[in-house]
């Protein structure tokens, strides 16, 4: 046996060994399992089981007429794990019943990690205005960090171009780039207090206050202004301290003189 033989071999055997310990093929094969089966589902033909009250034969008369339900809103979350691969474990674990669109780690690299069309399970228990099913309209987007530490550039570049081909791809309205602090202020403060909203702001990912120039009406109400924004005032001190994370990076829970005036300048941008 030469030796370009034995090389040969090995490499095709490297080659092989590599392709199939990919750390993500059990999880890609439930994917695929799991894709087939909603659209085995979509193509079949409804049927209604007769009982007294349709006593007429029932027809499945398929419309010439629809599409895809498309994505609405994007929330950004930050992970609260220790890296990426943990994160993407847990993704990629049935028992965990948590999922993403997207996670994008440090340095950069973005995972896609389910079809932008389907309905990931990323906002849980949470409400914006009158949305309540958050992940049925939604793209979730997981930024690797711990929830404690500042976001890294190169993440920051690779989640605005996400953000670009997303809003050009369904048309997402400027207002609804927000973060899963704001659907579910009771819970969750992420992406934390660090996250650059103002920059995205400024590349039309979410909307901004302007320069403070207005004086605070005698009858402003901050409650209210949190409601027309989109928060879930139920719990008022929640709501307030996800409000003032957003737009204040203060963590604290009483609203002063700016943080009403930033709130009434908002609240006419809603409007």
């Amino acid at each position: 046996m030469n030796k370009a033989f034995i090389l040969s071999l090995l490499f095709f055997v490297m080659l092989v060994y590599g392709c199939s310990h990919n750390p993500y093929a059990t999880s890609n094969k439930i994917y695929k399992k799991e894709t087939s089966a909603l659209l085995k589902n979509i193509k079949s033909l409804p049927v209604v089981e007769a009982n007294d009250s349709l006593k007429a034969p029932q027809w499945f008369s398929g419309t010439t007429n629809f599409n895809l339900r498309k994505p609405n809103f994007v929330i950004i979350h930050h992970t609260a794990q220790n890296g990426c691969p943990e994160t993407l474990t847990t993704f990629t674990t049935e028992a965990s019943k948590v999922s993403a669109h997207y996670v994008i780690c440090k340095g950069g690299t973005v995972h896609h990690m389910l079809n932008d069309y389907m309905r990931a399970w990323h906002a849980g228990v949470s409400r914006w205005g009158n949305l309540i099913d958050v992940n049925s309209a939604s793209i979730g987007i997981e930024l690797d960090n711990n929830g404690f530490e500042a976001f890294d550039s190169l993440q920051i570049n690779s989640l605005l171009s996400l953000l670009a081909q997303l809003k050009k791809n369904y048309d997402i309205p400027t207002a609804n780039f927000i973060g899963h602090g704001d659907i579910a202020p009771k819970r969750k403060n992420d992406p934390n207090f660090r996250f650059p909203w103002k920059l995205l702001s400024e590349r039309g990912f979410g909307l901004w206050y302007d320069e403070i120039r207005d004086t605070i009406p005698a009858d402003f109400n901050p409650l209210i202004a949190l409601r027309i924004i989109g928060y879930d005032v139920k719990d008022s001190t929640a709501a307030i301290r996800s409000f003032k994370r957003h737009f204040m990076q203060d963590t604290t829970r009483n609203l002063n003189y700016a943080d009403k005036s930033v709130l009434y300048n908002l609240e006419k941008k809603y409007m």
